[in-house]
């Protein structure tokens, strides 16, 4: 029996800088997260997108132009990233143990991101963006373009079927994810390519989240 299989394209925002004097949902892309859309332009050049959805935040959207300048982004607030509590008023350590340890194994649903929003929350307001894109029947081909923390919840739930959060899907700025979803539920194809660098030869041996601490640490300085 076949199954009508439909393609996502799941990618995380290109590169920015979260500690340079903007909040964080109005930083905007870096001259090398410019240079790592246009990769994943170059990369999905051949791809037709039917849809195209954003979180509505300044680096998803900023991104959006760059890889499918065609086709208009559809804004969902409810895919932004998961929110961090006020870490200003922390000591330095304090910060580093919740950061560091952020995104590792399997992230309880109760866990609060930096003193944030819960695991289980960004699970209630993600999954039914989601259903309701897997519902729509006018799209065969789609590109999201989210967050770190929306994708983890995303292929999670994909592998899983549940509500099951795994820290250890690293999601470097401007990779791409490949999902095909049809009756039969989910498959996923490919898991944070990164098309200007596809082996990761270039990339450190370091978590988003760690080098996130280091660039806090920087900017204390």
């Amino acid at each position: 029996m076949s199954d009508e299989r439909r393609r996502i394209y799941l990618m995380r925002h290109a590169q920015v800088r979260y500690f340079e004097g903007r909040r964080p949902e109005e930083v905007v892309l870096t001259e090398e997260g410019r240079r790592q859309a246009e990769a994943a332009a170059g990369a999905l050049s051949d791809v037709h997108f039917d849809r195209v959805l954003t979180s509505g935040l300044a680096r998803a959207e900023e991104t959006a132009l760059i890889v499918a300048p065609g086709v208009a982004a559809e804004a969902r607030y409810g895919l932004r990233e998961i929110e961090s509590g006020d870490i200003r008023g922390l000591a330095p350590d304090e910060v580093q143990a919740m950061m560091t340890a952020a995104f590792r194994g399997v992230v309880p649903l109760e866990s609060r991101f930096l003193g944030g929003e819960t695991v289980a929350a960004l699970f209630d307001r993600v999954l039914p963006e989601i259903d309701e894109l897997v519902a729509s029947d006018d799209w065969d081909v789609a590109l999201l373009i989210l967050h770190g923390g929306v994708n983890r919840a995303i292929l999670g739930y994909a592998l899983t079927g549940d509500r099951v959060f795994l820290g250890g899907f690293e999601q470097a700025p401007g990779c791409i994810n490949v999902l095909d979803v049809g009756a039969s539920g989910w498959i996923v194809r490919s898991v944070a390519q990164l098309p200007y660098d596809p082996v990761h030869a270039r990339q450190l041996r370091l978590t988003t989240m760690e080098q996130l601490w280091q660039e806090y640490l920087g900017s204390r300085r």
